[in-house]
């Protein structure tokens, strides 16, 4: 009895022992602070803390990757609809919102929204719930499916944009219950937006920008009849919301070398110059711990503005020269920001760069054995 009892014990041990180590194992296997890297054919999962390649996980098609607005998923804009990857365990999971043409995924307090083009279909939810599966969340459907986005701000209210497959025209406001409550369809070519300090939203125009602030939309007008700025980067530590800025309507490509800043109190617009010869793309905007305004340049610079006054206060090297191609899909340095710290893919060398936002040095690279296309991480 005594052997036996002895043997049940050293059972029950062993077992326990292995059940420890498997939760260690499975500890073990998180990625810490995940970044995701597209490339052609499918994502690679990169270690944030170690800098270091983690996962690779294939996926067929042109993807794109934003934060789901959790410490684990990414959201994965497919051929089929969004789709959300677990990057932190390095697989895709089976929660999805279906629909053509996945559009604009925005992340604002305690909401992650969902735009789908093809569909005209909203969804906002708290991406908290994601770690139990697919929210319930709130959804809403545009009158006319269109590239559009949409926010959500803490109050309930829900901007969304107005637009058909042809024209883009302004935004709506809707209150928590879905009452219509402010409208402006003087936003031509809608596109893009931003949240700055004080809970304001700021979408881009073809000439100039529009605000939603204290429950009504106004206009900032860029005094030119055709001024885009398409692309806008926000921040809760600055009342500026940095965008870009292009001119000619006609061209096929436009490569800017002015920037906008736009005074969300002082309803203003300021037009600011890159250093000389130097331009850069839709995928080189970003904002740092305090509000400092980011663009990745050409000459391979992260340069560093102050909002408040337009003034470039620094020009930090990352990577070599690049030139945008003509193809927006096609690979060029790209930047992501998180907390204190700057990610910069540099296609030509096949690496991913960490950059120091405080000191602007390169504190680590990892090169990939694939061409890094966009990059994103994990942002709670």
């Amino acid at each position: 009895m005594k052997k036996r009892l002895a043997a049940l014990a050293a059972i029950s041990l062993t077992l326990g022992a292995c059940a420890s180590e498997s939760s260690e194992a499975t500890e073990k296997a998180q990625v810490k602070e995940p970044l995701t890297v597209t490339y052609d054919g499918g994502i690679k999962i990169i270690d944030g803390e170690a800098l270091t390649v983690a996962h690779t996980v294939a996926l067929d098609g042109f993807n794109r990757v934003n934060p789901a607005g959790n410490d684990t998923g990414v959201f994965v804009s497919t051929a089929e609809g969004f789709r959300v990857l677990d990057a932190a365990a390095g697989k895709m999971t089976d929660i999805a919102y279906p629909g053509a043409k996945p559009g604009h995924v925005v992340r604002h307090g305690d909401r992650t929204i969902l735009f789908t083009d093809g569909t005209g279909e909203v969804n906002s939810f708290d991406p908290a719930a994601l770690t139990d599966g697919k929210p319930e969340g709130r959804k809403y459907t545009a009158a006319t499916p269109h590239h559009g986005v949409a926010v959500e701000l803490p109050d309930g209210t829900l901007i969304v944009t107005l637009g058909t497959a042809e024209a883009r025209t302004g935004a709506i406001a809707l209150d928590k219950d879905g009452t219509e409550i402010a409208r402006n369809e003087q936003c031509p070519g809608v596109h893009g937006e931003a949240v700055a300090q004080g809970e304001v939203v700021a979408l881009g125009c073809e000439d100039g920008v529009l605000l939603f602030t204290g429950g009504a939309f106004a206009k900032v007008k860029s005094g030119l009849a055709y001024s885009r700025i398409g692309n806008q980067a926000g921040s809760d530590a600055s009342p500026v919301v940095l965008g870009d800025y292009k001119v000619e309507p006609d061209a096929e490509l436009e490569r800017p070398t002015r920037f906008s800043l736009i005074d969300t109190v002082t309803r203003s617009l300021r037009v600011v110059p890159m250093p000389s010869g130097v331009s850069y793309s839709f995928r080189s905007l970003g904002r740092g711990p305090k509000g400092e305004a980011l663009i990745l340049g050409t000459d391979g610079k992260l340069h560093v503005t102050d909002p408040a006054t337009g003034k470039l206060t620094s020009s930090w090297p990352v990577v070599g020269a690049w030139t945008e191609p003509l193809d927006w899909q096609q690979p060029r340095p790209a930047l992501f920001v998180r907390g204190s710290d700057a990610y910069v893919t540099e296609p030509a060398t096949k690496k991913v760069h960490q950059v120091d936002l405080g000191t602007g040095k390169v504190t680590g690279s990892v090169t990939l054995d694939v061409i890094p296309n966009e990059i994103s991480g994990t942002v709670s």
